[in-house]
């Protein structure tokens, strides 16, 4: 992506959502920008037709001369141009939607379950392979726990611009409700007694480690495809966490998982 379209790009995020919106170096910023978002139960979402998009609502037009823009309708037309290139709508060739991962939300935390404790550990040493359950791992900061793929970035969903993937975590309790053992989840960290999800955004300690919520550990087509037909369905917003380790160090079963 070119410089222009970067910043003209975030500047769009940053009118649409009222807020300061940083500008990723690198060749990659759509990771970056999927992680920082979804850290925000937000997406962006590809426009099929954006000539043709009768949307009332802003959403980001991309140009034919590398700028984006915000477009509004129906029917649509550009009316926030950060870098005031006159470009006219009839260049726009793509366009991308800021939408909520969910209209009615994902639930309001648990005040009863704030802490919990290692109940498994869980890695697997290749992509798609067998998964192997641990007393114990060494975590390393921004990597993931010695023996498991992502510690190498050999995991199905490795990304280096991305975040996110240094370490998932899933409540036991969850397992439980759909009568089905916690390491189907493929998740590294069984939990007992924390809700998972009031920790997106936050920062926690595993053990030694201390982690950092990224979003929600969703399933996905992928983990159905290598484990078991229908498993997507029941964990919708119950599949954990994904998050990134801050400090490194030993997690063991029984160690206390808390905020920080």
């Amino acid at each position: 992506m070119s410089d222009r379209l970067t910043s003209s790009f975030a500047a769009c995020l940053a009118w649409i959502l009222k807020q300061d919106v940083p500008v990723p170096p690198g060749p990659d910023p759509w990771s970056f920008w999927r992680g920082w978002l979804a850290e925000r139960e937000l997406g962006l979402v590809p426009i099929e037709n954006p000539r043709e998009f009768s949307w009332a609502g802003p959403w980001i037009a991309v140009r034919k001369d590398g700028t984006a823009a915000v477009a509004f309708g129906p029917p649509p037309d550009l009316i926030h141009d950060p870098l005031e290139t006159c470009a006219p709508f009839s260049t726009v060739l793509d366009g991308w939607l800021v939408a909520g991962f969910d209209v009615a939300g994902t639930g309001e935390p648990d005040p009863a379950r704030t802490e919990g404790t290692v109940e498994a550990i869980v890695i697997a040493r290749v992509k798609e392979g067998p998964v192997e359950l641990v007393q114990q791992a060494e975590a390393i900061a921004g990597r993931g726990l010695v023996g498991d793929r992502y510690v190498d970035g050999a995991g199905t969903f490795s990304n280096p611009h991305g975040v996110g993937h240094d370490l998932t975590l899933v409540e036991a309790e969850r397992m439980e409700e759909i009568g089905r053992p916690p390491e189907l989840a493929r998740r590294n960290i069984v939990t007992r007694g924390i809700d998972m999800n009031a920790l997106v955004g936050e920062t926690f300690t595993v053990g030694e480690a201390t982690c950092i919520g990224r979003r929600l550990c969703e399933p996905c087509a992928h983990l159905q495809r290598i484990t078991e037909p229908g498993i997507m369905r029941p964990l919708v917003h119950k599949a954990g966490l994904r998050a990134d380790l801050l400090e490194g160090g030993r997690i063991a079963v029984g160690d206390r998982v808390r905020p920080s």
